[in-house]
C-alpha cells in the first residue's frame, strides 16, 4: 500500500504538525497556494512532491510550477489542480481516479461518478473558523481511499 500525503494552501506557513503527519509518506501532493519555494524543498526532504501553482503563487520561484498535473501513483491516475472550478478535463472519461484540489480551504473527501475528489483544506494560516487540516490518500493496486486529518494548528516551521 502506498501512503500519499496531501497538503494545500500553506500560504508560506509549513506547520510542524503537517511535517510530522507527512513523514513516512511515499509521495506528497501540494494543491497550490504554496507561498514560497522553501516549503516545496522541505516537503521534498520527506518524499517525492507533485505540486501545482495556486492563484497566490505569483513570484518568480512559482513560474516553473504547472497549473495542473496529471500523473500516476502506482496504478492510479491522479489529477491535481488548485481551483476545482477551473478543471479542464472530464476526470472519469480521462481515466482519472483521484482529483486533488485546494483553494477553498474547506476539507473534502467525496466520490462522484467513480472519481475520488480530495481537498485537504488549508494547513497554513487559519481562515475564518475553518479547520487546519491535511489529507491522506491510500493506494493499493487500483483501489484508493482518503481521509482528512485535522491538525492542532499551533506552531510554524
Amino acid at each position: 500500500m502506498l501512503r500519499v500525503g496531501v497538503i494545500s494552501d500553506t500560504h508560506g506557513l509549513l506547520r510542524p504538525e503537517a511535517l510530522a503527519f507527512l513523514r513516512g509518506c511515499d509521495h506528497i501532493i501540494h494543491g497550490g497556494d504554496i507561498g514560497n519555494g522553501g516549503i516545496l524543498e522541505k516537503l521534498a526532504e520527506i518524499a517525492p512532491v507533485t505540486a501545482v501553482r495556486g492563484n497566490n503563487d505569483k513570484d518568480a520561484w512559482a513560474k516553473a510550477l504547472p497549473e495542473t498535473a496529471l500523473f500516476r501513483i502506482g496504478d492510479v491516475l491522479v489529477y491535481a489542480i488548485h481551483d476545482l472550478k477551473q478543471i479542464d478535463i472530464e476526470p472519469a472519461a480521462a481515466g482519472v481516479q483521484v482529483v486533488v484540489s485546494g483553494h477553498t480551504h474547506k476539507p473534502l473527501v467525496q466520490k462522484v461518478a467513480g472519481v475520488l475528489y480530495v481537498n485537504p483544506g488549508s494547513s497554513g494560516p487559519r481562515r475564518f473558523k475553518l479547520p487546519i487540516a491535511v489529507a491522506e490518500v491510500r493506494v493499493s493496486g487500483r483501489s484508493v481511499s482518503a481521509s482528512i486529518v485535522e491538525l492542532g494548528g499551533q506552531g510554524a516551521a
